[in-house]
């Protein structure tokens, strides 16, 4: 067995770094090493220094107009389309019947538009939540028409105080709903058949409950006296509505600018203040021309307020808070919820409570639209009209992907075809056939752009 050869121990020795002396290994040629620097080719920087590739996405915003011109295009490209194709169609609709009709754009179709989308945006709001988790809740267009009879008999037939029986009818809701879900979420039954038997049986009860005529006309007291067609904030004064636009616009910039504070104390990256403002600005514009357009009317309808003002608790809810963050994360994955530590059954139960809570609000709403509570509450056409505001206005429905704003923009799409339809005199078949082609075209954008997504790596 051979040894190795022994290093000669003079530095002197040629052979000692040549690789043709004694210590030197033949057939590599390493003259002229230094061992205090590296060998050619290798980059010296040790790798922790070496800085990391910066998302092109983070800088954007440092280039002015061509970053944001930039940023635009690559969420296009990558399916990010967002809110998108829903304002292009209510731009485009509102164009179409204004050509139409020269009374479309008036004060006083707008306070119908406003007025009328209450009721359905109740019941699309919580049909937002629902979604979120990639199911559906097909009960409830009866569980409102339940809760304005619920409403009705207790504070109509049984004189119960009206606050007190709006109380136990929003209560009522919820325990539907959370019944639905814990059927759902513990026993396994599938949320389409649990909610379906809802759909068949809560309309039966509510049926009941109204007796044989059918309808229970409402006392102008309690919710129904907001929810009315003559109640207006601060009672239709000039003053409100632009008190409104006030504090819209104050809120929004103040949410946005203490972001930016906390986000900067961080040391995350946050928005510039020119865009700050400019989207202040922006908001500001849009507040105060709906407040100049329905003060030429009579003002800002109470229930459009109510349902603002649960628009911005909801998106404070699913945006800000962890329980938010929760059902965005089962909705876009359940086993990876579940190894995080999230009660998937409990997310469930209580956003189908949820669900059940603003169907009933919506009930209300429908109900106090025609001063009483009768079987038109339940017609199956809220439901379906109510799915299709959640989806129109973006929300997903393979879920993890949506925003309550989209209740709003759905909701409002769909009322703005039904007054155009209306003053054109076309008939319901027209009506129902263009709100299906709208549900369906985006349903259809929703898919290309999970595709584009997960093919641009980002779903």
């Amino acid at each position: 067995m051979s040894t190795p050869p022994t290093p000669p121990s003079d530095p002197s020795d040629p052979g000692r770094y040549s690789g043709q002396g004694a210590g030197g290994v033949p057939g590599q040629d390493i003259s002229g090493f230094n061992p205090l620097e590296p060998p050619h080719g290798i980059d010296p920087t040790p790798a922790a220094a070496v800085a990391p590739p910066v998302d092109p996405r983070l800088l954007v915003r440092q280039e002015g107009f061509r970053g944001y011109l930039d940023e635009f295009k690559r969420k296009v490209r990558g399916g990010e389309l967002g809110s998108l194709p829903v304002v292009i169609g209510l731009v485009i609709i509102w164009l179409i019947f204004s050509l139409q009709n020269s009374q479309y754009f008036t004060a006083a179709n707008a306070e119908f538009i406003a007025y009328y989308m209450v009721g359905l945006g109740m019941l699309a709001v919580g049909l937002v939540f629902v979604l979120l988790l990639g199911e559906i809740d097909l009960s409830v267009g009866s569980v409102s028409g339940l809760a304005a009879a619920i409403y009705a008999v207790l504070s109509v037939e049984h004189h119960w105080n009206a606050w007190l029986a709006v109380i136990i009818t929003l209560l009522t809701g919820a325990a539907i709903g959370a019944l639905q879900g814990t059927i759902f979420a513990k026993i396994g039954v599938p949320a389409f058949v649990v909610t379906l038997a809802g759909f068949l049986g809560w309309q039966g009860f509510m049926l009941w409950l109204l007796g044989s005529t059918g309808t229970i006309n409402l006392e102008n007291k309690g919710l129904n006296a907001l929810f009315s067609g003559n109640s207006y904030f601060l009672g239709g004064q000039i003053i409100g509505a632009y008190l409104l636009a006030i504090i819209a616009v104050v809120g929004f910039a103040a949410g946005i600018f203490t972001q930016q504070r906390r986000r900067k104390a961080a040391g995350v990256p946050y928005r510039p203040t020119v865009e700050l403002l400019a989207r202040t600005a922006v908001l500001a514009i849009g507040a105060f021309l709906v407040a100049y357009v329905l003060n030429q009317a009579s003002g800002v309808p109470n229930n459009v307020v109510i349902f603002l003002a649960l628009l911005v608790i909801c998106d404070f809810v699913l945006r800000r808070t962890t329980y938010g963050r929760k059902i965005f994360a089962v909705g876009g994955n359940i086993e990876a919820s579940r190894r995080a530590g999230i009660s998937v059954p409990m997310v469930r139960i209580s956003v189908y409570a949820i669900s059940g809570t603003f169907a009933a609000l919506g009930g209300l709403a429908i109900a106090a639209t025609t001063n009483a509570a009768g079987q038109a509450g339940a017609d199956p056409n809220n439901l379906m009209m109510a799915i299709a505001a959640a989806v129109i206005g973006g929300t997903s429905l393979f879920g993890g992907r949506g925003r309550v704003w989209s209740a709003l923009l759905g909701i409002l799409v769909i009322e703005s075809i039904n007054a155009g339809l209306f003053m054109l005199g076309l008939t319901l078949d027209i009506q129902y056939m263009i709100t299906g082609a709208v549900l369906l075209a985006a349903v259809v954008v929703d898919s290309l752009s999970r595709r584009t997504q997960k093919s641009s790596g980002r779903a």
